[in-house]
């Protein structure tokens, strides 16, 4: 085990990172460098020969009154079934705990809820895990993946609900244009990201937020699409492209012409691209709980033919366990209080044209992310 200390060590690690089928946007480097108010550690774990057989990217906070917070969104990315590995990134990760008198390492990896091998070796490690609600995680709990790899248009098309086909050709006939962005357009994107959080009630990100992901970001790993209707952007999304996925991270719509479809529209060019560019997965992100006729956003990602993938939850190793109970529960209670605001903020939602569904929900399953 060691740590990423220099610019040939970070080099190594990006390039293990995206070969990797778990490549994760926010275990990298550049997403570090978003998250400037967070210091960053990178834990490497090592074969015999010194080969990288894992990684795990920690962000470390001062939280007022309690001390310093390790976090890692995604993390660790390794075999989830290489124990060897685990051990030795937990092992760099309780020294570290120790460097920065942490009270606890907050882990939500990419690994499946049913992964009991995985669960096992994180237990025997020391580790508790715990599924949480809607209000206890940060990352999405379940997400919608679609499979591209190798798929042609025609393919990816095919597996699109008839819905979906039948919204994205309306779109199309409707004169909706999707335009690609540059970083003069996010103020443009802003705005319909402010409007969206105003009408289902979540806050959003200030504009320098975004600008700071197209610097770090950019121009490999990000893009800007925005949906025009004539002179007027009605529509927009932020995707991220790392390694062998793209993401679907930010996502805004006008509640005027809803009945254009242009979240459809966007949502196949988005596809498109990231099938031209050779990836595997497109993660369409988060969706709630429910799976019933009411989970608007449940319905709108699953026709366009992803699998619901479901997160085996926070990973959790209490470093200062009563010190960290604490911090938990005065979390809580200020999510609590802070949903409540933007509960009373909102705007009633206008009423919906046919299967337009829009692209944030109060649940924040697709809002900015908080870490």
């Amino acid at each position: 085990m060691r740590y990423a200390k220099d610019e040939q060590d970070i080099r190594l690690y990006t390039e293990f990172l995206t070969r990797h089928e778990r490549c994760n946007f926010q275990q990298s480097p550049e997403w570090a460098a978003v998250k400037c108010n967070w210091k960053n550690e990178i834990i490497l774990a090592e074969d015999g020969a010194g080969n990288i057989t894992g990684g795990l990217s920690v962000l470390i906070r001062k939280m007022p009154l309690f001390g310093n917070l390790m976090y890692s969104a995604r993390g660790p990315v390794c075999d989830p079934h290489d124990s060897a590995s685990l051990r030795q990134l937990m092992e760099g990760a309780k020294l570290l705990a120790m460097k920065y008198n942490a009270m606890a390492l907050w882990m939500e990896p990419d690994v499946a809820a049913d992964d009991d091998g995985f669960r096992s070796i994180m237990e025997q490690l020391g580790g508790r895990i715990r599924v949480g609600g809607p209000g206890d995680v940060i990352q999405p709990r379940q997400v919608f993946r679609l499979d591209i790899a190798g798929k042609s248009e025609e393919e990816l098309m095919a597996g699109f609900n008839r819905k979906v086909r039948y919204s994205i050709h309306l779109a199309q006939r409707r004169g909706v244009e999707i335009r690609r962005g540059s970083r003069e357009d996010l103020a443009l994107f802003h705005d319909l990201l402010m409007e969206t959080g105003r009408r289902c009630g979540f806050l959003v990100r200030p504009l320098a937020y975004l600008q700071r992901m197209w610097d770090e970001l950019g121009p490999e790993h990000i893009s800007l699409l925005l949906a025009w209707s004539g002179g007027t952007p009605i529509a927009g999304a932020i995707p991220v492209h790392y390694g062998n996925k793209t993401w679907y991270v930010f996502g805004a719509s006008s509640g005027q012409h809803r009945d254009l479809m242009p979240n459809y529209l966007l949502q196949w060019e988005i596809i498109r691209a990231a099938a031209a560019r050779g990836d595997a997965i497109y993660d369409m992100r988060g969706a709630l709980e429910s799976t019933d006729a009411s989970n608007g956003l449940y319905l709108f990602k699953s026709r366009f033919g992803g699998t619901l993938t479901a997160f085996i939850g926070e990973v959790c190793f209490a470093y200062r366990p009563l010190v960290y109970r604490l911090y938990r529960l005065a979390e809580r209670l200020y999510m609590t209080a802070r949903d409540r605001y933007t509960t009373l903020r909102r705007q009633p939602e206008p009423a919906p044209a046919p299967l337009l569904l829009p692209a944030h929900t109060s649940d924040g399953s697709d809002a900015p992310l908080s870490a």
